[in-house]
């Protein structure tokens, strides 16, 4: 509906794993957003402490959904919860061949008392260097910063995938791809120190 209402506007459905179900997600692709987003989140070992109500391996199997009913799929990893480098480089490896084409990548940041505590605080040349490495492992589209959310830089995430797909961005979308860099990205940071 919003399409019919308003063609100019890109929609970025993030969902829940709906208990892994194919006809919610069918319903969810049936409804054509632009990017169809499902947030991991977080690495295997610690990801049941983190999201008690899902699984990885059912997350990793909605994005599968996702893709093979032909969508731009999405997630995020937030880090600082406690996992380690080399578990943020599984993660990425799984997500992808899972089928993700965009990822974020951000810092964990404690909403109250009541969560979980930051267990480090993630230096932005680390996030760089996830950019880089996401980039190497295929990833279409790849935002990392500590201030980075998930649906930050929506659009022009989707819009670069869909050119490195070889698919057409319908014309009244195409200004979605027209952004620079902002001040929430780990390169951003960097170059204003340098």
């Amino acid at each position: 509906k919003i399409h019919e209402l308003n063609p100019g506007t890109g929609v970025e459905l993030l969902i829940p794993d709906f208990s892994g179900k194919p006809e919610h997600i069918e319903a969810i692709c049936d409804s054509k957003p632009e990017v169809f987003a499902h947030n991991v989140e977080t690495v295997p070992r610690i990801f049941k402490r983190i999201r008690p109500a899902f699984r990885y391996e059912r997350s990793l199997d909605v994005i599968t959904q996702g893709r093979k009913l032909g969508m731009v799929t999405k997630s995020n990893l937030i880090l600082g919860m406690g996992e380690t480098r080399e578990e943020i480089s599984e993660a990425l490896r799984d997500l992808h061949e899972a089928g993700c084409d965009l990822i974020t990548i951000t810092q964990y940041l404690r909403p109250s008392e009541r969560h979980l505590p930051v267990d480090r605080w993630v230096k932005p040349q680390e996030f760089v260097d996830l950019q880089n490495e996401a980039d190497e492992i295929g990833f279409l589209g790849v935002m990392t910063g500590p201030l980075v959310r998930s649906s930050y830089r929506a659009g022009r995430l989707w819009a670069t995938a869909m050119r490195k797909k070889g698919w057409e961005i319908p014309a009244e979308l195409a200004h979605i791809e027209s952004s620079g860099s902002t001040r929430q990205e780990a390169s951003s940071l960097l170059a204003a120190t340098a």
